[in-house]
């Protein structure tokens, strides 16, 4: 089978029937996932899984043998992660912390390919092309030191290697060399004794938690869920069942969305379909995700997310703090209400701000897939060189072809000031813009998460109660609870998640700002994203006020508490920070921000500033080019 050509006249060419050969790995999917009712399409969008289906990339009309290799390998991925995997297994096993839970869910799926590899040759070389093609795409070859390569893909690539004996992709060679002699120094004897629990999960994710031991990682294991046993033996999944909850947020908290899987329709099953570029890991978490009943909160014992080292910041209490999707805060007909309000307050600023996500959409759009190859012998005739056939007919005809420029996967989260002064336009105009942005950015293929911080009371609320019967101990740090709200999830489509933007219109919400915990907070959410570009956009009015925690505290307190948090984000994080200030200078706080006098410039700054960073190139950039 050839590419599009044309003949010796320069008409086209009958174009190959790719049919057969989609059915035949259709087939093969549904043999390894051991699922005759399986349902496997063929995309253009992106590869994924949903209930009772997998969506594998289409090779198109220019298919080559690479791009083969790779769509069967996806398939393969998808299918061994289906046959392989049991959730239940995996959810009581796994780790507490992102940073070990991240390496867990790449562990685990390292492991569903390494049966099918050790099986069956094929699979192996199918797998191989994708995982090639995969990191080819991350563009690891470029990173410079460790805190520019996760550890959780070295890792995976290092189990895949001694599980199966084949060598880590050309592509992950680099990856991999940053950070082989530290994993086999601390965990060698480890992971050598991976190989005999292979084909048993829950023996093998023990095994994995004493890598992540052996890594000094061993505070973020948590303790094994042992309470969850006789519950996933009493109800015990069927063969298709894990899909049921694939789509589901994936956090570092244990937030989820309400389960309305019964009600949903075909459309939502396929707009809930993960976003996976190349392989069955980057849904891994999604699949796993602890969903909690709706109208229950959160309230983590342990805080949001590691302090900056160097920070004299302290925490009264986080008893009272909460994680809370927006519909839990109220029932759906306020919902409805408050989103129908919103957008009536916001007929005329629609259209200012839907032509500039228009305009951002359209560079996104030039940036993947803008290039041309000419004067080649066969794809679509030029015709703009036609004119060297009048001035000499023995000139053979010019053919071009479109080149594919690699646009990373990428996902952006709009952090949100929910604090009391942005009652009135500025709370209504941020919540149209990122309403209307992430509409856009979804229908570029870029994930966007939208988070609000505030917090649950005035004056300090239970903290400051509990502060007062425990004799007001000097020095409390933060006295006040947070409330933390999650409006989109990354992996929510956004006409599902629509109508959460109208809670920032309910009177009592919007309260006081701590802005360095909802950072690291939102920070923390990005870290356990498996995306190849992570950006954070901060949205604020002015610098953390909390009038509790600062009656007992310094006045720079909070303030004080901020800087080092960006610091250390700047510093040492893989995620772009960015933040836009209202009537508020966050140039003294951020590397790269900008501020607006005004709430109705916001449309223009976020989409100008977001523009700004993807026409800064699809190239990785280096922490230190990132520093200069």
């Amino acid at each position: 089978m050839s590419m599009q050509g044309s003949n010796s006249r320069g008409r086209p060419s009958k174009q190959p029937d790719y049919e057969p050969l989609k059915r035949a790995i259709a087939n093969c999917v549904r043999a390894i996932a051991g699922d005759r009712a399986l349902e496997v399409t063929f995309t253009g969008d992106r590869a994924g899984a949903g209930p009772g289906q997998i969506r594998l990339p289409d090779p198109g009309k220019r298919m080559t043998s690479q791009q083969l290799a790779i769509t069967r390998g996806t398939g393969d991925s998808l299918a061994l992660r289906r046959a392989c995997h049991d959730g239940a297994i995996h959810q009581r096993l796994s780790p507490t912390g992102q940073n070990a839970r991240a390496i867990f869910d790449a562990v685990e799926q390292a492991r569903c390919e390494a049966i099918g590899a050790r099986q069956m040759d094929g699979v192996a070389a199918n797998l191989s092309s994708m995982l090639e093609d995969r990191y080819a795409r991350a563009n690891y070859s470029n990173a410079l030191d460790r805190a520019d390569a996760p550890l959780e893909e070295a890792l995976a690539l290092l189990v895949r290697e001694k599980l199966t004996g084949r060598p880590v992709p050309k592509s992950a060679e680099n990856l991999v060399s940053l950070w082989r002699g530290f994993v086999e120094d601390k965990a060698g004897a480890s992971l050598a004794a991976l190989d005999e629990k292979l084909q048993d999960q829950a023996a093998f994710a023990r095994a994995v938690r004493g890598v992540i031991a052996d890594l000094d990682m061993g505070d973020e294991l948590g303790e094994e869920d042992s309470g969850q046993t006789e519950q996933g033996e009493e109800n015990e999944p069927e063969a298709g069942d894990d899909s049921q909850r694939e789509g589901e947020e994936s956090t570092g908290q244990d937030e989820g969305e309400p389960d309305d899987s019964q009600s949903a329709t075909s459309e939502d099953a396929e707009g809930e379909m993960e976003a996976a570029d190349a392989t069955a890991d980057d849904y891994a978490e999604d699949e796993d995700a602890d969903a909690e009943t709706p109208g229950e909160t959160n309230r983590p014992e342990l805080p949001f997310s590691a302090l900056p080292p160097d920070s004299d910041y302290r925490v009264f209490t986080f008893e009272f703090d909460e994680v809370v999707n927006a519909e839990e805060l109220c029932d759906e007909e306020e919902l409805d209400r408050l989103r129908a309000f919103l957008d009536k307050q916001l007929a005329n600023l629609q259209g200012v701000v839907g032509r500039l996500a228009n305009r951002l959409q359209r560079r996104l759009m030039a940036q993947q897939n803008r290039a041309w190859d000419f004067d080649l012998e066969e794809g679509y005739l030029d015709s703009a060189r036609l004119s060297r056939i009048v001035i000499d007919p023995m000139t053979p005809l010019s053919f071009k072809m479109e080149r594919d420029t690699v646009f990373r996967d990428t996902v952006v989260t709009l952090l949100l000031d929910n604090s009391g002064s942005m009652r009135g336009r500025p709370i209504t105009v941020a919540a149209t813009c990122a309403d209307i942005l992430a509409r856009t950015l979804e229908r570029c293929g870029v994930k966007v998460e939208i988070l609000g911080f505030t917090t649950r009371a005035w004056k300090g609320g239970q903290s400051r109660e509990k502060w007062l019967r425990t004799n007001k101990p000097s020095s409390p740090g933060r006295l006040n609870d947070l409330r933390h709200i999650v409006y989109k999830a990354a992996d929510a489509p956004w006409r599902r998640s629509r109508r959460n933007l109208g809670l920032m219109m309910r009177e009592g919400l919007l309260k006081e700002n701590i802005d360095g915990e909802a950072l690291l907070w939102a920070h923390g959410r990005l870290m356990g994203r498996q995306e190849q570009r992570r950006i954070l956009m901060m949205i604020s009015d002015g610098a953390p006020v909390d009038d509790s925690t600062l009656s007992v505290n310094p006045g720079n307190y909070l303030e004080r508490h901020l800087r080092h948090v960006i610091a250390d984000i700047e510093a040492h994080s893989p995620i772009e920070l960015l933040a836009i200030g209202i009537g508020h200078d966050v140039t003294r706080y951020y590397r790269r921000a900008v501020t607006i006098v005004d709430a109705e410039e916001l449309a223009g700054a976020m989409t100008e500033q977001l523009a700004a960073l993807f026409d800064e190139g699809s190239r990785v950039p280096s922490r230190a080019a990132r520093m200069q």
